[in-house]
């Protein structure tokens, strides 16, 4: 018996060390989390034995086909939170209660935050005590523990703590010592068994690994703003007829922005577009973001999710929804004032010219000559009709983008708001230097 004793601390010794001192990283000296194994003599890790029953294995599916495996834990009797992007493409999906071996199906969800990268899904056939949320900001330098899944009734606890709190690619996070591995992906992070900080995970920022938590204050907002539970496939698809027919009927949506008010039309022919706009603007996606891009002669261009949190000096306009849209060219539309169109990353990185999921811009341009669309028309091997010719040469548009870019409305009142922030000052990106946001898209009926 003795020697077992022994041969157990000796173990556990081992295994806290080899913890300790793996995943160094280079040009670094931050001290790396300490797991401790609880057991049932600690009150302490007993009470995060007891969150155990609020916290679930995830599994993503696309039909029956498996794309991903992560953490997620209840912030509501029939809710819990994850990351967003393993949902992308599912229609379903599986979760598995830690203090359980039976699964259960999920389908739909009733709140998403693109810019934080988050999700709320309701589950079926199963409630459980939600975890208490902190709802402010953490100072630095607090201790920070997150559990990992029970082995044989032994949970491993994982220490570490808050470094600073950061924005990367517009969101808003703590950094800490903690380490999160693919499996722990969304796994709750705490300062005390009643007091969760937020949704954990790990990613490469600028060639290097951080562990990052997502603030619990996030969570609590997207939380208040839960809606009525939509499908899985809604993510990145509204190919509905029922939804599709009733988007043809509406008339406009308004873009209210610091500057003023701007009024457009999206066009039944470009039905894809039409149907994921109005999605998003349901969703609450366009609510506070930037009108981030102006380039006199050209437009106004806005939609980035990175832009929601930005600071004065970040570089801004490469975060969408998380998916693009295929390129829908309609012959017959061109790019004349006020024509609202779908940027899309260089040809080079692009094969496909997909365009961004939810970036858009006006165009404000400026009149063309008629030796300026001669030699548009040999440069880009495309051909302007009279009327294109007439309406460039009078009203003015972005010629060079026709063929290339796809079209998707047009604004029908407001176009002195699109010309006034079109003249603002901007700095060497074409960003304003004075922040101008959208306050809010709304469906007109």
């Amino acid at each position: 018996m003795r020697i077992k004793k022994i041969f157990f601390f000796v173990f556990l010794f081992l295994l806290i060390f080899t913890s300790c001192n793996s995943g160094k990283k280079k040009g670094k000296s931050v001290k790396k989390e300490n797991p401790v194994l609880s057991s049932n003599a600690s009150i302490k890790n007993q009470s995060y034995k007891e969150l155990i029953h609020s916290i679930v294995t995830i599994e993503s599916y696309d039909g029956k086909r498996f794309l991903n495996k992560e953490t997620a834990f209840y912030i509501d009797s029939n809710l819990v939170v994850c990351r967003m992007t393993p949902f992308l493409n599912a229609t379903e999906a599986k979760i598995t209660p830690w203090d359980n071996t039976k699964s259960y199906n999920v389908t739909k969800f009733v709140a998403v935050d693109r810019t934080n990268n988050l999700i709320i899904l309701k589950t079926q056939n199963i409630c459980r005590t939600p975890l208490k949320l902190v709802p402010q900001k953490i100072p630095n330098g607090k201790k920070i523990t997150y559990p990992s899944k029970p082995q044989n009734k032994t949970i491993l606890l994982h220490n570490g703590k808050n470094i600073d709190y950061i924005t990367i690619e517009g969101s808003h996070n703590y950094t800490v010592t903690n380490i999160f591995y693919t499996p722990s992906f969304g796994s709750p992070a705490f300062l005390s068994p009643s007091q969760c900080i937020g949704l954990g995970y790990s990613r490469i920022v600028d060639f290097d690994k951080e562990n990052l938590v997502t603030p619990s204050f996030y969570i609590l907002n997207l939380l208040k703003n839960k809606k009525t539970a939509k499908p899985l496939k809604q993510l990145i698809s509204t190919e509905n007829k029922e939804i599709s027919r009733a988007n043809s009927k509406i008339k406009g949506l308004l873009i209210k922005t610091d500057m003023g008010n701007i009024k457009i039309k999206l066009f039944n022919s470009t039905p894809s577009y039409r149907d994921n706009f109005i999605s998003l603007t349901r969703e609450g996606y366009y609510n506070n973001l930037l009108i981030h891009r102006v380039m006199a002669g050209f437009g106004i261009q806005s939609g980035a999710a990175d832009t929601r949190y930005a600071g004065k000096d970040d570089i801004v306009g490469w975060k969408g929804p998380g998916y693009t849209l295929p390129a829908h060219i309609v012959p017959g539309l061109f790019h004349m004032r006020g024509m609202i169109g779908s940027p899309r990353m260089p040809d080079k990185k692009n094969s496909k010219f997909r365009s961004d999921g939810s970036q858009f811009y006006i165009v404000t341009g400026r009149p063309y000559s008629d030796s300026e669309l001669n030699d548009l028309e040999k440069e880009k091997h495309i051909h302007f009709t009279s009327k294109q010719r007439q309406i460039y040469k009078t009203t003015g548009g972005a010629p060079y983008l026709d063929g290339t870019y796809t079209i998707f409305g047009k604004v029908i009142s407001g176009m002195d708001v699109a010309d006034k922030i079109s003249e603002v000052d901007v700095d060497k990106n074409y960003r304003p230097l004075k922040n101008i946001h959208i306050k809010k898209i709304s469906v007109i009926k």
